[in-house]
Protein backbone atom coordinates (compact mmCIF):
# COMPACT_ATOMS: atom_id res chain seq x y z
CA UNK A 1 0.00 0.00 0.00
CA UNK A 2 1.65 3.62 -1.18
CA UNK A 3 2.10 6.10 1.93
CA UNK A 4 -0.77 8.38 -0.12
CA UNK A 5 -3.34 5.43 0.22
CA UNK A 6 -2.12 4.70 3.84
CA UNK A 7 -2.66 8.31 4.78
CA UNK A 8 -5.97 8.82 2.87
CA UNK A 9 -7.18 5.61 4.94
CA UNK A 10 -5.81 6.79 8.02
CA UNK A 11 -7.29 9.99 7.78
CA UNK A 12 -10.39 8.51 7.17
CA UNK A 13 -10.44 6.08 9.90
CA UNK A 14 -9.32 8.75 12.52
CA UNK A 15 -12.19 11.51 10.97
CA UNK A 16 -14.98 8.48 12.03
CA UNK A 17 -13.34 7.59 15.14
CA UNK A 18 -13.02 11.25 16.29
CA UNK A 19 -16.97 11.97 15.27
CA UNK A 20 -17.81 8.66 17.04
CA UNK A 21 -15.64 10.00 19.69
CA UNK A 22 -17.59 13.14 20.03
CA UNK A 23 -21.05 12.09 19.23
CA UNK A 24 -21.16 9.18 22.02
CA UNK A 25 -19.45 10.75 25.37
CA UNK A 26 -19.94 7.48 27.66
CA UNK A 27 -18.27 6.94 30.70
CA UNK A 28 -16.98 3.32 31.35
CA UNK A 29 -19.76 3.29 34.27
CA UNK A 30 -22.29 3.70 31.68
CA UNK A 31 -21.26 1.03 30.02
CA UNK A 32 -20.88 -1.49 32.64
CA UNK A 33 -23.87 -0.65 34.23
CA UNK A 34 -26.07 -1.10 30.47
CA UNK A 35 -24.43 -4.36 29.95
CA UNK A 36 -23.68 -6.79 32.83
CA UNK A 37 -21.98 -9.08 30.04
CA UNK A 38 -19.36 -6.74 29.18
CA UNK A 39 -16.56 -8.51 30.49
CA UNK A 40 -17.39 -12.15 28.96
CA UNK A 41 -18.05 -9.96 25.63
CA UNK A 42 -14.94 -7.97 25.92
CA UNK A 43 -12.52 -10.43 26.76
CA UNK A 44 -9.97 -12.99 24.84
CA UNK A 45 -8.01 -15.90 25.42
CA UNK A 46 -5.16 -17.99 23.49
CA UNK A 47 -1.96 -19.47 24.91
CA UNK A 48 -2.57 -19.47 28.24
CA UNK A 49 -2.87 -15.87 28.41
CA UNK A 50 -6.35 -14.21 29.55
CA UNK A 51 -6.96 -10.44 27.71
CA UNK A 52 -9.61 -8.39 29.80
CA UNK A 53 -10.08 -4.98 27.69
CA UNK A 54 -13.27 -4.44 28.97
CA UNK A 55 -12.43 -1.56 30.90
CA UNK A 56 -11.51 0.53 27.60
CA UNK A 57 -13.38 3.24 26.17
CA UNK A 58 -15.02 0.56 23.43
CA UNK A 59 -18.09 -0.32 22.24
CA UNK A 60 -19.21 -2.62 19.72
CA UNK A 61 -19.39 0.30 16.95
CA UNK A 62 -16.36 1.46 18.53
CA UNK A 63 -14.09 -1.83 17.87
CA UNK A 64 -15.69 -2.03 14.37
CA UNK A 65 -14.49 1.38 13.10
CA UNK A 66 -11.25 0.01 14.63
CA UNK A 67 -11.17 -3.64 12.83
CA UNK A 68 -12.53 -1.68 9.52
CA UNK A 69 -9.65 0.01 9.25
CA UNK A 70 -7.24 -2.77 10.31
CA UNK A 71 -8.48 -4.39 7.20
CA UNK A 72 -8.52 -1.43 4.93
CA UNK A 73 -4.70 -1.66 5.55
CA UNK A 74 -4.65 -5.26 4.77
CA UNK A 75 -3.36 -6.27 7.96
CA UNK A 76 -3.94 -10.07 7.95
CA UNK A 77 -2.09 -9.56 4.56
CA UNK A 78 0.80 -7.78 6.41
CA UNK A 79 0.75 -10.63 9.34
CA UNK A 80 1.41 -13.13 6.73
CA UNK A 81 4.21 -11.21 5.20
CA UNK A 82 5.97 -11.27 8.64
CA UNK A 83 5.68 -14.72 8.94
CA UNK A 84 6.08 -15.64 5.80
CA UNK A 85 9.61 -14.50 5.35
CA UNK A 86 9.14 -11.16 3.08
CA UNK A 87 11.46 -8.18 3.35
CA UNK A 88 9.15 -5.96 5.30
CA UNK A 89 12.23 -4.59 7.00
CA UNK A 90 12.38 -2.17 3.64
CA UNK A 91 14.84 0.27 4.85
CA UNK A 92 16.83 -2.49 5.35
CA UNK A 93 15.98 -4.91 2.57
CA UNK A 94 15.63 -7.91 4.81
CA UNK A 95 12.75 -10.01 6.51
CA UNK A 96 12.00 -9.56 10.56
CA UNK A 97 12.09 -13.48 11.37
CA UNK A 98 12.20 -13.84 14.75
CA UNK A 99 8.89 -15.65 14.57
CA UNK A 100 11.55 -18.49 12.79
CA UNK A 101 13.43 -18.77 16.19
CA UNK A 102 10.62 -20.37 18.06
CA UNK A 103 9.71 -23.00 14.68
CA UNK A 104 8.66 -26.42 16.28
CA UNK A 105 9.25 -29.77 14.64
CA UNK A 106 11.76 -30.41 11.71
CA UNK A 107 13.31 -27.52 9.92
CA UNK A 108 11.48 -26.84 6.47
CA UNK A 109 13.62 -23.49 5.34
CA UNK A 110 17.10 -22.66 5.21
CA UNK A 111 16.67 -20.01 7.71
CA UNK A 112 14.75 -22.84 10.13
CA UNK A 113 17.75 -25.25 9.57
CA UNK A 114 20.57 -22.51 10.50
CA UNK A 115 18.30 -21.82 13.45
CA UNK A 116 18.31 -25.98 14.60
CA UNK A 117 21.94 -25.76 14.38
CA UNK A 118 22.72 -23.17 16.49
CA UNK A 119 20.31 -24.88 19.03
CA UNK A 120 22.26 -27.96 18.76
CA UNK A 121 25.91 -25.46 19.26
CA UNK A 122 23.79 -23.88 22.22
CA UNK A 123 22.60 -27.34 23.83
CA UNK A 124 25.87 -28.82 23.49
CA UNK A 125 27.70 -26.01 24.88
CA UNK A 126 25.31 -25.35 27.97
CA UNK A 127 25.71 -29.18 28.77
CA UNK A 128 29.64 -28.59 28.45
CA UNK A 129 29.53 -25.72 31.29
CA UNK A 130 26.81 -27.26 33.45
CA UNK A 131 28.48 -30.99 33.62
CA UNK A 132 31.74 -29.37 34.56
CA UNK A 133 33.91 -30.21 31.29
CA UNK A 134 34.21 -26.43 30.30
CA UNK A 135 37.20 -25.13 32.60
CA UNK A 136 39.32 -22.34 33.22
CA UNK A 137 42.56 -21.90 33.01
CA UNK A 138 43.48 -23.04 36.26
CA UNK A 139 41.39 -26.53 35.52
CA UNK A 140 38.80 -25.13 37.90
CA UNK A 141 34.96 -25.77 36.43
CA UNK A 142 33.34 -22.53 35.31
CA UNK A 143 30.53 -21.33 37.74
CA UNK A 144 29.86 -17.90 37.38
CA UNK A 145 28.43 -16.60 33.97
CA UNK A 146 28.98 -12.62 33.19
CA UNK A 147 27.00 -11.31 30.07
CA UNK A 148 28.12 -8.11 28.16
CA UNK A 149 25.77 -6.74 25.91
CA UNK A 150 23.65 -4.06 25.46
CA UNK A 151 19.67 -2.90 24.14
CA UNK A 152 18.99 -6.20 22.73
CA UNK A 153 21.73 -8.24 23.48
CA UNK A 154 20.99 -7.43 27.45
CA UNK A 155 17.10 -6.34 28.21
CA UNK A 156 15.91 -9.38 26.82
CA UNK A 157 17.60 -12.36 28.40
CA UNK A 158 18.46 -10.06 31.93
CA UNK A 159 14.85 -9.82 31.80
CA UNK A 160 13.82 -13.53 31.22
CA UNK A 161 17.02 -14.99 33.76
CA UNK A 162 15.25 -12.55 36.75
CA UNK A 163 12.08 -13.76 35.60
CA UNK A 164 12.28 -17.55 36.09
CA UNK A 165 14.66 -17.13 38.65
CA UNK A 166 12.82 -20.58 40.21
CA UNK A 167 14.66 -22.26 37.46
CA UNK A 168 18.25 -21.23 37.71
CA UNK A 169 21.00 -23.45 38.04
CA UNK A 170 22.69 -23.65 42.20
CA UNK A 171 25.54 -24.18 41.09
CA UNK A 172 25.79 -21.62 38.03
CA UNK A 173 25.34 -17.51 38.75
CA UNK A 174 24.82 -15.77 35.57
CA UNK A 175 25.36 -11.87 35.68
CA UNK A 176 24.78 -8.84 33.31
CA UNK A 177 26.74 -6.00 32.31
CA UNK A 178 25.45 -3.45 29.52
CA UNK A 179 26.37 0.18 30.99
CA UNK A 180 29.86 1.84 29.32
CA UNK A 181 30.10 3.35 32.64
CA UNK A 182 33.14 1.32 34.62
CA UNK A 183 31.22 0.55 37.46
CA UNK A 184 28.97 -2.03 35.92
CA UNK A 185 31.83 -4.29 35.23
CA UNK A 186 34.06 -3.53 37.89
CA UNK A 187 31.30 -3.51 40.64
CA UNK A 188 30.22 -7.03 38.91
CA UNK A 189 32.91 -9.00 39.03
CA UNK A 190 34.33 -7.17 42.10
CA UNK A 191 33.56 -10.49 44.36
CA UNK A 192 34.09 -12.66 41.21
CA UNK A 193 36.96 -15.35 41.24
CA UNK A 194 38.24 -14.87 37.31
CA UNK A 195 39.46 -18.59 37.13
CA UNK A 196 36.11 -20.19 36.90
CA UNK A 197 34.74 -17.32 35.25
CA UNK A 198 33.52 -17.23 31.78
CA UNK A 199 32.05 -14.03 29.83
CA UNK A 200 29.73 -14.36 26.89
CA UNK A 201 30.14 -10.75 24.49
CA UNK A 202 26.76 -10.37 22.27
CA UNK A 203 27.26 -8.11 19.82
CA UNK A 204 26.24 -8.69 16.19
CA UNK A 205 28.93 -6.49 15.29
CA UNK A 206 31.30 -7.11 17.42
CA UNK A 207 31.85 -2.95 17.51
CA UNK A 208 29.66 -1.56 19.57
CA UNK A 209 30.60 0.75 21.90
CA UNK A 210 29.48 -0.10 25.22
CA UNK A 211 30.02 -3.91 24.83
CA UNK A 212 33.86 -3.64 23.27
CA UNK A 213 34.84 -1.38 25.61
CA UNK A 214 33.56 -3.87 28.43
CA UNK A 215 34.80 -7.05 26.59
CA UNK A 216 38.10 -5.42 26.24
CA UNK A 217 38.59 -4.60 30.44
CA UNK A 218 37.01 -8.24 31.36
CA UNK A 219 40.31 -9.86 29.02
CA UNK A 220 42.68 -7.53 30.72
CA UNK A 221 41.20 -8.64 34.21
CA UNK A 222 41.83 -12.49 32.87
CA UNK A 223 45.30 -11.74 31.57
CA UNK A 224 45.92 -9.61 34.50
CA UNK A 225 44.17 -12.69 37.12
CA UNK A 226 47.23 -15.25 35.52
CA UNK A 227 45.71 -16.44 32.21
CA UNK A 228 47.72 -17.59 29.56
CA UNK A 229 47.19 -15.08 26.27
CA UNK A 230 46.83 -19.36 24.85
CA UNK A 231 43.91 -19.64 27.51
CA UNK A 232 41.62 -16.65 27.06
CA UNK A 233 39.13 -18.85 24.89
CA UNK A 234 38.13 -20.70 27.77
CA UNK A 235 37.19 -17.68 29.36
CA UNK A 236 35.56 -16.04 26.17
CA UNK A 237 32.46 -16.93 23.69
CA UNK A 238 30.61 -14.64 21.70
CA UNK A 239 27.41 -13.98 19.95
CA UNK A 240 28.42 -12.55 16.76
CA UNK A 241 28.25 -12.74 12.70
CA UNK A 242 31.35 -11.01 12.69
CA UNK A 243 33.88 -13.90 13.44
CA UNK A 244 36.95 -12.15 12.17
CA UNK A 245 36.89 -9.84 14.50
CA UNK A 246 35.69 -12.23 17.56
CA UNK A 247 38.92 -14.23 16.67
CA UNK A 248 41.38 -11.47 16.85
CA UNK A 249 39.95 -10.96 19.99
CA UNK A 250 40.87 -14.32 21.26
CA UNK A 251 37.49 -16.66 20.56
CA UNK A 252 37.81 -19.83 19.41
CA UNK A 253 35.81 -20.32 16.03
CA UNK A 254 33.85 -23.23 17.59
CA UNK A 255 32.71 -20.76 20.45
CA UNK A 256 31.10 -18.37 18.15
CA UNK A 257 27.18 -18.23 17.90
CA UNK A 258 25.80 -17.15 15.00
CA UNK A 259 23.78 -13.74 14.92
CA UNK A 260 21.64 -13.03 11.19
CA UNK A 261 20.73 -10.02 9.97
CA UNK A 262 17.23 -10.91 9.59
CA UNK A 263 16.84 -10.90 13.70
CA UNK A 264 16.67 -7.41 14.78
CA UNK A 265 18.53 -7.02 18.17
CA UNK A 266 15.35 -6.48 19.94
CA UNK A 267 13.65 -9.55 18.97
CA UNK A 268 17.21 -11.56 19.35
CA UNK A 269 16.23 -13.20 23.30
CA UNK A 270 15.01 -16.18 21.24
CA UNK A 271 18.44 -16.88 19.57
CA UNK A 272 21.59 -17.69 20.87
CA UNK A 273 21.13 -14.11 22.86
CA UNK A 274 19.51 -16.12 24.58
CA UNK A 275 22.26 -18.59 25.91
CA UNK A 276 22.39 -16.73 28.89
CA UNK A 277 19.30 -17.72 29.65
CA UNK A 278 20.20 -21.74 28.87
CA UNK A 279 22.95 -21.48 31.36
CA UNK A 280 21.22 -19.76 34.43
CA UNK A 281 18.34 -22.00 34.04
CA UNK A 282 18.62 -25.04 31.69
CA UNK A 283 18.60 -25.62 27.93
CA UNK A 284 15.05 -28.04 28.95
CA UNK A 285 13.92 -24.48 29.92
CA UNK A 286 14.99 -22.29 27.12
CA UNK A 287 13.43 -25.22 24.69
CA UNK A 288 10.12 -24.71 26.88
CA UNK A 289 9.96 -20.37 26.58
CA UNK A 290 10.29 -20.77 22.49
CA UNK A 291 7.38 -23.37 22.94
CA UNK A 292 5.24 -20.97 24.82
CA UNK A 293 6.37 -18.13 22.20
CA UNK A 294 5.25 -20.63 19.25
CA UNK A 295 1.58 -20.73 20.75
CA UNK A 296 1.34 -16.86 20.69
CA UNK A 297 2.75 -16.97 17.14
CA UNK A 298 0.16 -19.91 15.80
CA UNK A 299 -2.50 -17.78 17.88
CA UNK A 300 -1.58 -14.07 15.95
CA UNK A 301 -0.90 -16.34 12.31
CA UNK A 302 -4.65 -17.77 12.93
CA UNK A 303 -7.14 -16.34 15.30
CA UNK A 304 -9.51 -13.57 13.77
CA UNK A 305 -8.61 -9.96 13.98
CA UNK A 306 -11.43 -9.20 16.54
CA UNK A 307 -10.15 -12.47 18.67
CA UNK A 308 -6.38 -11.83 18.07
CA UNK A 309 -4.81 -11.19 21.11
CA UNK A 310 -2.05 -8.77 19.98
CA UNK A 311 -4.45 -7.45 17.18
CA UNK A 312 -6.66 -6.57 19.68
CA UNK A 313 -3.82 -4.77 22.17
CA UNK A 314 -2.75 -2.69 19.10
CA UNK A 315 -5.90 -1.51 18.11
CA UNK A 316 -6.94 -0.35 21.97
CA UNK A 317 -3.11 1.27 22.09
CA UNK A 318 -3.53 3.30 18.47
CA UNK A 319 -7.23 4.12 19.54
CA UNK A 320 -5.80 6.14 22.02
CA UNK A 321 -2.66 7.80 20.87
CA UNK A 322 -4.55 8.73 17.53
CA UNK A 323 -8.01 10.03 19.07
CA UNK A 324 -7.56 10.44 22.85
CA UNK A 325 -3.79 12.22 23.12
CA UNK A 326 -2.68 9.45 25.46
CA UNK A 327 1.33 10.45 25.02
CA UNK A 328 2.43 7.30 27.27
CA UNK A 329 1.21 3.67 27.92
CA UNK A 330 2.08 2.43 31.91
CA UNK A 331 2.96 -0.95 31.90
CA UNK A 332 2.01 -2.89 35.57
CA UNK A 333 3.21 -6.19 36.28
CA UNK A 334 2.01 -7.32 39.25
CA UNK A 335 4.73 -9.74 39.92
CA UNK A 336 8.46 -9.15 41.54
CA UNK A 337 10.37 -11.74 39.53
CA UNK A 338 8.86 -9.33 35.78
CA UNK A 339 10.52 -5.97 37.49
CA UNK A 340 12.69 -5.81 34.67
CA UNK A 341 9.71 -6.51 32.25
CA UNK A 342 8.99 -2.70 31.78
CA UNK A 343 12.32 -1.93 30.41
CA UNK A 344 12.30 -4.80 27.77
CA UNK A 345 8.69 -3.00 26.65
CA UNK A 346 10.68 0.08 26.65
CA UNK A 347 13.11 -0.42 23.94
CA UNK A 348 10.80 -3.24 21.86
CA UNK A 349 7.82 -0.25 21.88
CA UNK A 350 9.91 3.15 21.35
CA UNK A 351 12.78 1.92 19.35
CA UNK A 352 10.30 -0.08 17.14
CA UNK A 353 7.38 2.70 16.68
CA UNK A 354 9.30 6.15 17.47
CA UNK A 355 9.84 6.90 14.02
CA UNK A 356 8.51 10.46 12.21
CA UNK A 357 8.24 8.43 8.44
CA UNK A 358 5.86 6.15 6.76
CA UNK A 359 7.63 3.55 4.97
CA UNK A 360 7.67 5.16 2.17
CA UNK A 361 9.68 8.17 3.89
CA UNK A 362 6.96 10.45 3.97
CA UNK A 363 6.58 12.39 7.27
CA UNK A 364 4.00 11.48 9.38
CA UNK A 365 1.14 14.24 9.78
CA UNK A 366 0.19 11.98 12.90
CA UNK A 367 1.48 11.00 16.24
CA UNK A 368 3.43 7.61 16.01
CA UNK A 369 4.88 6.14 18.81
CA UNK A 370 4.45 6.48 22.94
CA UNK A 371 6.38 6.58 25.82
CA UNK A 372 6.60 3.51 27.59
CA UNK A 373 6.66 3.05 31.31
CA UNK A 374 6.31 1.37 34.33
CA UNK A 375 7.24 -0.73 36.91
CA UNK A 376 6.71 -3.83 39.06
CA UNK A 377 3.50 -3.96 40.85
CA UNK A 378 2.49 -3.60 44.05
CA UNK A 379 5.57 -0.89 44.37
CA UNK A 380 4.05 1.44 41.68
CA UNK A 381 0.82 2.29 44.06
CA UNK A 382 3.45 4.12 46.43
CA UNK A 383 5.46 6.19 44.14
CA UNK A 384 3.60 7.37 40.69
CA UNK A 385 -0.13 5.71 40.65
CA UNK A 386 -1.23 9.26 42.26
CA UNK A 387 -0.14 10.66 38.82
CA UNK A 388 -2.76 7.65 37.00
CA UNK A 389 -5.62 8.20 39.65
CA UNK A 390 -5.60 12.47 39.78
CA UNK A 391 -3.14 13.73 37.03
CA UNK A 392 -4.97 15.11 34.25
CA UNK A 393 -2.89 13.45 31.73
CA UNK A 394 -4.75 10.18 30.57
CA UNK A 395 -2.37 7.09 30.62
CA UNK A 396 -3.83 3.96 29.86
CA UNK A 397 -2.47 1.20 31.42
CA UNK A 398 -1.96 -2.76 31.12
CA UNK A 399 -1.96 -4.90 34.31
CA UNK A 400 -0.44 -8.44 34.29
CA UNK A 401 -1.61 -11.10 36.69
CA UNK A 402 -0.12 -13.89 37.54
CA UNK A 403 -2.94 -16.42 38.50
CA UNK A 404 -0.34 -18.76 40.43
CA UNK A 405 1.43 -17.81 43.14
CA UNK A 406 5.26 -17.40 42.74
CA UNK A 407 6.55 -17.78 45.75
CA UNK A 408 5.39 -20.18 49.16
CA UNK A 409 3.33 -17.15 50.64
CA UNK A 410 0.13 -17.50 49.00
CA UNK A 411 -1.57 -15.22 51.45
CA UNK A 412 0.74 -12.24 50.40
CA UNK A 413 -0.07 -13.34 46.80
CA UNK A 414 -3.47 -13.00 47.53
CA UNK A 415 -2.75 -9.21 48.76
CA UNK A 416 -0.94 -8.87 45.64
CA UNK A 417 -3.42 -9.79 43.22
CA UNK A 418 -6.32 -7.94 45.31
CA UNK A 419 -4.02 -4.92 44.91
CA UNK A 420 -3.85 -5.11 40.91
CA UNK A 421 -7.19 -6.12 41.04
CA UNK A 422 -8.36 -2.59 42.85
CA UNK A 423 -6.04 -0.33 40.64
CA UNK A 424 -7.82 -1.34 37.46
CA UNK A 425 -11.25 -0.82 39.46
CA UNK A 426 -10.39 2.61 41.28
CA UNK A 427 -9.24 3.88 37.75
CA UNK A 428 -12.97 2.73 36.28
CA UNK A 429 -15.06 3.60 39.10
CA UNK A 430 -13.15 6.94 40.47
CA UNK A 431 -14.80 9.39 43.35
CA UNK A 432 -17.14 11.72 42.01
CA UNK A 433 -17.41 15.07 44.23
CA UNK A 434 -20.51 14.10 46.10
CA UNK A 435 -19.19 10.92 47.00
CA UNK A 436 -15.81 12.90 48.77
CA UNK A 437 -18.07 14.96 50.74
CA UNK A 438 -20.58 12.50 51.72
CA UNK A 439 -17.56 10.64 52.57
CA UNK A 440 -16.05 12.85 55.01
CA UNK A 441 -19.27 13.87 56.47
CA UNK A 442 -19.71 9.93 57.43
CA UNK A 443 -16.18 10.46 58.81
CA UNK A 444 -17.26 13.04 61.18
CA UNK A 445 -16.22 16.19 59.35
CA UNK A 446 -18.30 18.85 59.51
CA UNK A 447 -19.98 20.25 56.26
CA UNK A 448 -17.74 23.01 55.58
CA UNK A 449 -14.71 20.70 56.26
CA UNK A 450 -15.93 18.70 54.50
CA UNK A 451 -16.88 21.02 51.42
CA UNK A 452 -13.10 22.21 51.67
CA UNK A 453 -11.66 19.00 51.59
CA UNK A 454 -13.96 17.14 48.52
CA UNK A 455 -12.37 18.57 45.83
CA UNK A 456 -8.88 17.30 47.17
CA UNK A 457 -10.09 13.30 47.68
CA UNK A 458 -11.80 13.18 43.97
CA UNK A 459 -10.70 10.60 41.70
CA UNK A 460 -12.16 11.11 38.07
CA UNK A 461 -12.02 7.65 37.37
CA UNK A 462 -12.98 6.72 33.67
CA UNK A 463 -9.39 6.38 32.98
CA UNK A 464 -8.64 2.85 30.88
CA UNK A 465 -7.32 -0.31 31.38
CA UNK A 466 -6.19 -4.20 29.98
CA UNK A 467 -5.92 -6.49 32.28
CA UNK A 468 -3.69 -9.85 31.14
CA UNK A 469 -3.67 -12.70 33.25
CA UNK A 470 -1.18 -15.89 32.74
CA UNK A 471 -1.97 -19.25 34.57
CA UNK A 472 1.91 -18.99 35.90
CA UNK A 473 5.12 -17.40 35.51
CA UNK A 474 6.96 -20.64 33.98
CA UNK A 475 9.24 -20.41 30.38
CA UNK A 476 6.24 -21.56 28.52
CA UNK A 477 3.63 -18.43 29.35
CA UNK A 478 6.43 -16.42 29.93
CA UNK A 479 7.33 -17.16 26.22
CA UNK A 480 4.27 -16.56 24.84
CA UNK A 481 3.61 -13.14 26.98
CA UNK A 482 6.86 -12.31 25.42
CA UNK A 483 6.00 -13.36 21.84
CA UNK A 484 2.15 -11.43 22.25
CA UNK A 485 4.12 -7.75 22.57
CA UNK A 486 6.10 -8.37 19.89
CA UNK A 487 3.09 -9.36 17.98
CA UNK A 488 1.28 -6.09 19.05
CA UNK A 489 4.29 -3.81 18.38
CA UNK A 490 4.31 -5.22 15.17
CA UNK A 491 0.44 -4.66 14.17
CA UNK A 492 0.71 -1.01 16.13
CA UNK A 493 2.98 -0.28 13.08
CA UNK A 494 1.45 -1.53 10.40
CA UNK A 495 -1.33 0.58 11.82
CA UNK A 496 0.77 3.57 11.44
CA UNK A 497 2.32 2.66 8.58
CA UNK A 498 5.38 3.06 9.58
CA UNK A 499 8.58 -0.05 9.37
CA UNK A 500 8.81 -1.15 13.24
CA UNK A 501 12.25 -3.04 12.65
CA UNK A 502 14.64 -0.65 11.83
CA UNK A 503 16.31 2.33 14.52
CA UNK A 504 18.34 5.31 12.35
CA UNK A 505 17.44 7.58 15.02
CA UNK A 506 20.11 5.55 17.46
CA UNK A 507 23.18 6.59 14.80
CA UNK A 508 23.46 10.47 14.91
CA UNK A 509 23.70 10.37 18.49
CA UNK A 510 27.05 7.55 18.27
CA UNK A 511 28.84 9.53 15.80
CA UNK A 512 28.63 12.71 17.62
CA UNK A 513 29.68 10.36 20.80
CA UNK A 514 32.80 9.59 18.95
CA UNK A 515 33.66 13.14 17.38
CA UNK A 516 33.31 14.35 21.39
CA UNK A 517 35.40 12.01 22.59
CA UNK A 518 38.29 12.52 20.15
CA UNK A 519 37.48 15.78 21.15
CA UNK A 520 38.88 15.60 24.33
CA UNK A 521 42.07 17.63 25.66
CA UNK A 522 41.80 19.48 22.08
CA UNK A 523 39.77 22.82 21.08
CA UNK A 524 36.23 22.04 20.13
CA UNK A 525 35.37 23.13 16.29
CA UNK A 526 34.10 26.85 15.97
CA UNK A 527 31.45 25.50 14.62
CA UNK A 528 29.54 23.11 17.53
CA UNK A 529 27.15 25.02 19.94
CA UNK A 530 28.76 27.18 22.74
CA UNK A 531 26.60 24.59 25.36
CA UNK A 532 28.47 21.56 23.85
CA UNK A 533 31.74 23.41 23.92
CA UNK A 534 31.41 24.35 27.17
CA UNK A 535 30.03 20.95 28.29
CA UNK A 536 33.60 19.63 27.10
CA UNK A 537 35.82 22.34 28.99
CA UNK A 538 33.83 21.53 32.40
CA UNK A 539 34.06 17.89 32.30
CA UNK A 540 37.92 17.64 30.50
Amino acid sequence: MTSEALTSNHATAIAHLKSHQQQHKWSLRDLFASDSQRAQRFSAEAAGIYLDYSKNHLRDDTLQLLLNYAEQIDLPEQIQALLGGAAINNTEHRPALHSALRFQGEPQTEHEQAVADCREQMQKFTEEVHSGNWRGFTGKRIEHIVNIGIGGSDLGPRMVVEALRPWQKDDISVHFVANIDGADLSDTIAKLPAENTLFIVASKSFSTLETRQNALSARRWILDAGCPESDLAKHFVAVSSNIVAAQDFGIAAENIFPMWDWVGGRYSLWSAIGLPIALACGYETFEALLTGAHAMDTHFASAPPGENLPVLLALIHFWYRQCWGAGSQVILPYARRLAQFPAWMQQLDMESLGKGVTREGQFLSYPSGSVIWGTEGSNGQHSFHQLLHQGTDLIPADFIAVKEPTSELREQHQWLLSCCISQSQALLRGKSLHEARQELEEQGHTHREAQALAPHKVVPGNRPSNTLIIERLDPHHLGALLALYEHKVFTHGCLLGINPFDQWGVELGKLLGARIHEAIGKTAPEDWDSSTQTLLEKLF
